[in-house]
């Protein structure tokens, strides 16, 4: 395994490994940029997350039909929540934390998939996002008696947009955060640009099948159903729910990597792209998004001017010449995204970058490593 970069460090963050990197580390830079992302990871944990007993989420589920007033980051996470929903027509769903539930994610993934094989149970409906009442102006939220909020689809990925653009305030020098399979950038990037590697699962080493890009800008997610399974009492679950039906989603994709003016619009279509299946082809080409595709069966395809040079699975289409403003449908709320990618992917050799900073760029929900 090639060593770390000095200008990147890794730290814990949401279960799972995150890594932060700077385009300049001189002066103490990289130490102030890693506080400024564990600040806000602290911030957005007491707020966001299901699995803590006092975090702001955990008591908004409990409050039973009552309309409860929240901090300004849960307040900002569920906003961004309903948005993801209404611009994809509700295929990324934050009700479906009762459904994630019913099939044994009711604990920190840590410790599920260490557990025994989990009971579950199909739920009657997911209960939809339009159950979910906003007052910004007096940071109230109200959820229909039952319904359970699970923000993992969009959380982590505003968390590190907020995290990036944190870090470039305090350190004045390009900034990559990267939680997981969801990557920010704020600030100019190093020369060469931002050097990713995409696959499947970051956790795999360097020799697994996947891609190098070069990014400047923005953000990159990838959403994945090979990652984040557990074992139930009638087959594996994962951590992508279907909101139609409530059971982990199926169809022809694995993984779905998307780069957008930022992460969490990155996150929003890549999770929206597993969901939606076959459909995602047109509507990921449509709105110019660059995105690769990963079939079931290890087939990629390359969309909206993703970078064709150097994957190392096979690639059965390329789509669309570059990035673009979104037209009809969806495309006011894409544009309102940020369908550009600001800066977006750009082809990389395979071979290591002079100048290049290197992470790692797998699913959701785990490591990146900045290499050299």
């Amino acid at each position: 395994m090639a060593p770390e970069v000095q200008d990147s460090r890794r730290l814990e963050a949401f279960g799972t490994v995150a890594v932060v990197a700077v385009a300049d580390p001189s002066g103490g830079r990289l130490t102030r940029a890693v506080a400024a992302v564990d600040r806000t990871v602290a911030e957005f944990d007491r707020a966001c997350s299901r699995f803590r007993d006092d975090s702001e989420l955990t008591a908004l589920n409990a409050s039973a039909g009552t309309a409860v007033r929240v901090g300004p980051v849960l307040l900002e996470a569920v906003s961004a929540a309903l948005r993801a929903a209404r611009l994809t027509g509700g295929d990324v769903d934050p009700t479906v934390g009762e459904a994630l539930i019913a099939l044994g994610y009711d604990r920190d993934f840590a410790v599920l998939e260490r557990s025994a094989p989990q009971y579950s149970r199909a739920v009657a409906s997911i209960p939809g996002w339009r159950t979910v009442q906003l007052d910004p102006g007096g940071s109230m939220v109200r959820t229909a008696p039952g319904v359970i909020l699970d923000l993992g689809a969009t959380a982590k990925a505003l968390a590190a947009d907020r995290a990036a653009a944190r870090a470039f305030a305090a350190v004045g020098c390009g900034v990559l955060v990267s939680f997981g399979g969801d990557l920010a950038m704020a600030g100019a990037a190093p020369s060469d640009g931002w050097r990713v590697r995409v696959t499947d699962d970051h956790r795999a080493g360097l020799d697994a099948p996947g891609q190098w890009i070069a990014l400047r800008s923005g953000g990159l997610a990838t959403s994945s159903v090979s990652v984040r399974r557990w074992r139930t009492r009638s087959g594996v679950a994962h951590h992508l729910v279907d909101p139609s039906t409530g059971l982990p989603a199926g169809g022809m994709w694995r993984t779905a990597s998307v780069a957008a003016a930022s992460c969490l619009d990155a996150n929003i279509a890549s999770t929206a792209a597993i969901i939606r299946g076959a459909l995602a082809v047109g509507w990921l080409s449509e709105l110019g998004l660059p995105s690769r595709l990963v079939s079931v069966d290890g087939m990629v395809r390359h969309l909206a001017g993703w970078p064709a040079e150097g994957d190392d699975l096979p690639v059965v289409a390329v789509s669309g010449a570059g990035a673009r403003e979104a037209g009809s449908g969806l495309g006011a709320g894409a544009q309102e995204a940020g369908s550009a990618p600001a800066g977006g992917a750009q082809g990389a050799d395979s071979g290591s970058g002079v100048g290049a900073r290197e992470a790692g760029s797998g699913s959701a929900g785990g490591a990146q490593e900045a290499r050299a």
